[in-house]
């Protein structure tokens, strides 16, 4: 093969084609954080289309960490471990928890007639 012509291909490397990319969370974090409107939107969408409530927890973490999950505990009173157990999938928050979340993010909690 050394006097065939072909040039050898040069394996991809994967490690950096990934880091270049930018995920979905990361993307809706940067997201949520710029555009308060797009936030209640956002949130709106996951509290009418939820099945589980555990969609509206993982929905209200993704608001948090885009206001920064460890600003969002204190100004809420909670430690950032308890803040992230609270909005994970098996999170059981108190509603003082959520109300105070919902606060910081600049949003309130609020009740309508369903559909």
């Amino acid at each position: 093969m050394a006097g065939s012509g072909k040039k050898a291909v040069k394996p991809v490397n994967r490690r950096s084609r990934r880091s270049a990319a930018t995920s979905f969370d990361q993307w809706a974090r940067e997201t949520l954080a710029a555009d308060t409107e797009l936030a209640v939107q956002y949130l709106r969408e996951v509290l009418e289309r939820a099945d589980e409530p555990e969609e509206l927890l993982l929905g209200l973490r993704r608001i948090a960490e885009a206001q920064g999950m460890s600003r969002v505990a204190e100004a809420a009173g909670l430690s950032r471990e308890n803040l992230y157990r609270s909005l994970s999938a098996a999170g059981n928050p108190r509603l003082s928890t959520l109300v105070a979340v919902l606060r910081v993010a600049g949003l309130k909690l609020s009740v309508r007639p369903a559909a």
